[in-house]
Formats: C-alpha cells, sequence, structure tokens
C-alpha cells in the first residue's frame, strides 16, 4: 500500500506527464480524467485512434469495436479501457485506477470494484473465443493494456 507521500507524488508524476514520448498512442492522455477538455483548432484534426488486430479504439467518438461489431461500454469501463490502451505495456495499480477513473481515495473502497468493471470489460470485448486477453492482470498489482 502507498503512503500518502508516495500517493502524491505518483499522482503528480501522473499528472504531469512524465513519459518522454508524444505520440498520442503511447504516452500517457489523461486530459479526459481531470475535465480538461479542449475543442480541436481545426475540424480536420485527427482522431485518438488505436488500432491492433481486430480492436479499434477511438477516444473522441467514444467507440470500442472488436472485428467490426460495437462494443457497448459504461462510463467507467470506456475510461478504464481508455486509460490502459492510451498507455500501452503500462502497469497501473488499484489505488492509480480508483484515482484516476473514480476520483475517490482508494481508501475508501475495494479492489473488487475495479476488479468487477475489468471482469465486465474483458467479457464484452471477447466477442469470439479466438480473440486475444486485451487486458491484462499483473497480480496483486493491477492491470495492463497488452497483445
Amino acid at each position: 500500500m502507498l503512503t500518502v507521500d508516495q500517493k502524491k507524488e505518483l499522482t503528480q508524476f501522473v499528472l504531469e506527464g512524465k513519459t518522454g514520448s508524444v505520440n498520442s498512442a503511447d504516452s500517457l492522455y489523461l486530459p479526459i480524467f481531470r475535465g480538461k477538455y479542449s475543442i480541436p483548432k481545426k475540424a480536420n484534426q485527427p482522431l485518438t485512434e488505436v488500432r491492433k488486430g481486430d480492436l479499434y479504439f477511438c477516444l473522441e467518438q467514444r467507440l470500442v469495436t472488436v472485428r467490426g461489431q460495437v462494443i457497448e461500454l459504461t462510463v467507467k469501463e470506456f475510461e478504464i479501457f481508455s486509460l490502459l490502451i492510451l498507455n500501452p505495456k503500462r502497469v497501473f495499480t488499484y489505488e492509480m485506477l480508483m484515482d484516476l477513473v473514480w476520483h475517490e481515495d482508494y481508501t475508501y473502497y475495494s479492489r473488487k470494484a475495479v476488479n468487477n468493471h475489468v471482469s465486465n470489460l474483458r467479457k464484452k470485448l471477447k466477442v469470439a473465443p479466438d480473440l486475444p486477453e486485451y487486458i491484462k492482470s499483473v497480480y496483486g498489482i493491477g492491470y495492463k493494456f497488452e497483445i
């Protein structure tokens, strides 16, 4: 469990986006999780999209498809998936997910809330048995997006 100082330092690190990368698919994208929305200056500004095999994700359209099938996600499921897919291979702890998605102090909630949402998300994404698991568990720590 993180101390209060460690949590503050981690949150500050995440909010400042100290990843060293500017590619939208690889960089830490947090404005959606902190209410800092902006309207594109040009109508032809590219969308934040990720394509991985049969999976398609578009942040601005709030759209997820697998093999062309639209996947209906709840708000929390979409926000969890957005955080994970826009930061591939980065492990997010249960505490980080609670803070970044729920905006709540994780000490008031159990890991079960995160587990339930991720479990539902995995079921929705698995539209065929031959599809990969997009969300990987990191035992005792949290989750990451990886194919």
